[in-house]
């Protein structure tokens, strides 16, 4: 059969697109040295994440940028790739498939475009289908270890370190954070109400550790054990991770001004920081594998928030940070934590 040149791509090699948006541009690109007339294009995929409900990646024919836009599982459904091209000429629109979350491919034209050019552009979304299930498959699946694992330790996975046992040591500031009296709170709590509590108080620390570039690792009951890894100075690691215990404990004292509205008691919580070198990587058993980091600097961090109830305080410093930092911390002393045999120089923020 003599395809044109685009269907040719589609078939033997479009599979191999290393992502959505360099498929897009390809196929744009390709579509447009055959003579269509693009100014524009858009391609917009479904993903089960709990936030995102669509990714949409517009082309623009003039420059060969590609640019993405979100489409949020909360929010009323947009059509971002047909709102934009509008702007740019007439649109051409086709969903590749029949499933109600289908891919959908569009094209602005530079005119409007002829019935044989719409019908080239249909049999384009046709052939386009084989490909663009694969770039589904792996966009859903991207979204799903995302949500699980964070987007640092997902990349790994998707990179191919599953064996058990592999990881890299790297360095990292590590935060620990759990609530207060968790399990009293539980026994007098409904259910869906301890749920949407955790999920709260989740939100708060998690959104302030993402805003400052760390990462997730762990949810262990109503305990977080996140990292900022070194991307340069170790001294910037350990400010985003102050900044972050910051943010989270503005977070939770609104939250607890909320509750106290409604009638119901604030969640008091501890928080730990250290700095040291941790294994990243996989643990477990050979059929069920866990991505997460060990080493002692997870054990003395765990062992460090301990100590804030003991101390009466929400926040405690490890003298490894307080080396690497500017901020003003008030000493408290040295102080032996549990299984750890050298005695811990402890901190503290000044208005904690």
């Amino acid at each position: 059969m003599d395809l044109p040149a685009p269907l040719v791509w589609l078939v033997d090699e479009a599979c191999a697109s290393s992502s959505p948006a360099s498929f897009l541009a390809e196929l744009g690109g390709r579509l447009l040295a055959d003579g269509l007339p693009l100014s524009g294009g858009a391609l917009t995929l479904a993903v089960p994440h709990p936030i995102i409900a669509r990714r949409t990646w517009l082309w623009r024919a003039e420059t060969g940028a590609v640019i993405e836009a979100l489409g949020f599982a909360s929010g009323p459904p947009i059509q971002a790739g047909r709102d934009w091209l509008v702007g740019l000429g007439p649109v051409r629109q086709d969903t590749v498939g029949s499933a109600p979350d289908s891919p959908v491919l569009a094209w602005a034209g530079a005119r409007p475009f002829s019935a044989a050019e719409a019908d080239r552009l249909r049999q384009a979304a046709r052939f386009a289908a084989a490909p663009l299930a694969a770039l589904a498959a792996r966009a859903a699946l991207s979204a799903l270890l995302e949500a699980y694992l964070g987007r640092r330790s997902a990349a790994r996975v998707q990179a191919g370190a599953l064996c058990r046992g592999t990881g890299e040591t790297i360095r990292a500031a590590l935060l620990c954070a759990d609530l207060r009296d968790f399990t009293v709170l539980s026994e007098a709590t409904e259910p869906a109400a301890m749920i949407a509590a955790l999920d709260a108080w989740f939100e708060r620390v998690t959104g302030a550790v993402h805003a400052f570039g760390g990462e997730v690792l762990k949810f262990i009951g109503d305990g977080v054990l996140a990292i900022f890894p070194v991307t340069g100075a170790p001294g910037e690691a350990c400010e985003a991770g102050l900044r972050a215990v910051a943010a989270a404990r503005a977070g939770m004292a609104h939250l607890d001004a909320v509750r106290q509205a409604q009638g119901l008691p604030p969640l008091p919580f501890g928080a730990a920081l250290h700095f040291g070198e941790i294994l990243w990587g996989n643990i477990g058993a050979a059929d069920r594998l866990d991505f997460t980091a060990i080493g002692p600097a997870v054990n003395l961090v765990s062992r460090l928030e301990g100590l804030c109830k003991p101390l009466g305080r929400s926040v405690l410093i490890s003298g490894a940070v307080a080396a690497k930092t500017t901020t003003v911390l008030v000493p408290l002393g040295e102080h032996l934590l549990r299984g750890i045999a050298d005695p811990c120089a402890v901190f503290t923020l000044p208005e904690d």
